[in-house]
């Protein structure tokens, strides 16, 4: 793949599964992207995918940059820039929908 324009483009990921059209593939990445945004926040990472470049850019507020080929590879990369583990399952990110292990 070439690292300036990703062509070839990459086979779109499970969680596209159901796009009927290229702008509802779209539609799901940059949501995707949106989500991921909101659990790596309170780690100091960010999430980006611009839709052009096959795979999801994560980055650290620094400015370390690494792209990801699809969603399997983004928390190896989490954990990698950070030095140490990020939980998409902590509590603090299921919200009120979490059942509570506290009685």
């Amino acid at each position: 793949m070439c690292n300036a324009c990703g062509n070839p483009a990459a086979p779109g990921h499970w969680t596209e599964a159901g796009a009927a059209t290229p702008g509802d593939r779209l539609r799901a990445r940059f949501h995707r992207a949106a989500l991921l945004n909101r659990v790596l926040k309170p780690y100091g990472l960010m999430a980006h995918d611009d839709g052009v470049v096959p795979g999801i850019q994560i980055g650290t507020l620094s400015g370390a940059r690494v792209i990801v080929d699809h969603l399997d590879h983004v928390w190896a990369e989490c954990d990698r820039l950070l030095g140490h583990p990020v939980d998409p399952l902590d509590p603090r990110f299921l919200g009120d929908a979490a059942p509570s292990t506290h009685d």
